[in-house]
């Protein structure tokens, strides 16, 4: 054994990873993005956290990249103030934990509190920012219905507690308002929200909004989009470990994330910066397993444990649904939400597009005469689009056609019934409100 060997036996504790002591590089490389650390390679992993003195503090960075001529590391803050030359060293456990007190509280993707209402207390279990899933057969089976109080969702494509569904929008559809309406949701001990990359004005907005009367039981996970990659890409981590402990301690968690892309678009600057290769619109492939490691941490948990219902939004660059991202995504969760801009357009809100939204779990929220009714519903609706520029040319005669007829009547009082906002009050009985509304 050489003495660098027998260095590196003493500076890690075999078998636990735990440092004896505390081990510094040398800063040989300084970029816009990252920084390259000489000295540390075989003292650290991939992961690992890394840190330099700058102005008497300590600003953090990740470890995303080994080699023997050193590491690479990717800063938490988004101004790398490293010199080179100057010394960087192992940062200590930097791990979660979170309590029960964390509840009405704001944290950043460090789990650090932003609301200046002091410091957070320290639950008693350690949790990990990139933990596994539970094991498939060890999971629980996903039945309970849950009532949403949106009318287009709990009718035609309801969800159960435990159930992971992505709402699928382009900018300014109207993504982040459904969002807050889902917020109010009733049935959940605890309620996690990651706002990842959003606009800095829209975090109080959503606080002090429709989720304040459930604020006293949320978790905010804030990292908006003037912060750097790996504070992106950390904050859905950070909500899913807090989410994580709630089930664990066997409460029912609603898990809200906005949005999945914006973490897919940190992710690709973290690979690329670690030389990954781009492969699929610039995004590179560790980028399409991490997607569905994060998504598979929500879900039921183990039997005797809690669950987490997540709730997933996903930006559609340039309206594309067939973007890489989000056809990764629709094929990992549940079920799918997509609003439509031309409905957006019309003035109907939430601009659901009824035919193009599935749930893979309604089979177990709809009675036999439900599944019937939705079936018949989307027909009619499906034969009120497909006919609406025939209709429009002046081609539709009343009298010829006893289903378009009755289509043209109904599905207009559909869409009017579908008619929503978080000022209006939750629905109770989805189907009431819908029958209801076709007597007028």
């Amino acid at each position: 054994m050489n003495a660098l060997q027998a260095l590196e036996e003493f500076v890690l504790a075999e078998g636990t990873g735990r440092r004896k002591v505390q081990i510094s590089g040398i800063i040989r490389e300084v970029t816009p993005t990252y920084y390259r650390v000489s000295g540390l390679s075989r003292f650290v992993r991939l992961g690992d956290r890394v840190g330099f003195l700058s102005q008497g503090k300590t600003q953090v960075g990740e470890v995303v990249r080994i080699d023997d001529g050193g590491v690479t590391v990717k800063p938490f803050n988004g101004r790398i103030e490293a010199g080179l030359g100057m010394p960087a060293f192992v940062v200590g456990d930097t791990g979660l934990h979170p309590d029960h007190s964390w509840r009405g509280r704001v944290i950043n993707a460090l789990g650090e509190p932003l609301d200046g209402l002091g410091p957070l207390v320290p639950g008693p279990i350690p949790v990990h920012n990139d933990a596994e899933p539970p094991s498939a057969m060890a999971r629980s089976r996903v039945k309970q219905p849950l009532k949403t109080g949106v009318r287009a969702i709990d009718l035609f494509t309801p969800i159960c507690q435990g159930q992971r569904i992505g709402i699928f929008a382009g900018s300014g559809v109207g993504k982040s308002t459904l969002l807050t309406m889902l917020a109010k949701c009733e049935g959940f001990d605890t309620i996690v929200v990651a706002l990842v990359g959003e606009r800095g004005r829209e975090v109080r907005e959503f606080l002090e909004g429709p989720i304040q009367a459930n604020l006293h039981k949320s978790v905010m996970v804030v990292s908006t989009g003037d912060e750097s990659p790996m504070m992106r890409r950390q904050a859905p981590r950070t909500a899913v470990a807090v989410a994580e402990y709630f089930r664990d301690c066997g409460e029912s968690v609603l898990l809200i994330v906005d949005s999945v892309t914006r973490y897919a678009h940190a992710a690709r600057d973290v690979a690329l910066a670690a030389g990954e290769p781009a492969v699929a619109r610039g995004y590179t492939p560790s980028v399409f397993s991490d997607l569905p490691r994060l998504l598979e941490r929500a879900g039921p948990g183990a039997e005797g444990k809690g669950s987490i219902t997540g709730i997933f939004s996903v930006l559609i660059d340039g309206d594309d649904h067939n973007d890489p991202v989000a056809d990764s995504i629709r094929g990992t969760l549940d079920g799918h939400i997509v609003l439509d801009r031309a409905i957006a357009d019309q003035g109907r809100y939430p601009a659901i597009n009824l035919l193009g939204s599935i749930s893979r779990l309604a089979d177990h929220v709809w009675s036999t005469d439900q599944k019937e009714l939705v079936r018949r519903l989307r027909g009619m609706v499906a034969r009120y689009e497909d006919t609406r520029d025939l209709r429009l040319m002046g081609g539709y005669n009343p009298g010829n056609d006893p289903e378009l007829d009755q289509a043209v009547v109904i599905v207009p009082k559909i869409y009017e019934a579908l008619r929503q906002d978080p000022s209006m009050p939750a629905s109770r009985d989805a189907f009431m409100d819908l029958a209801q509304a076709l007597k007028q």
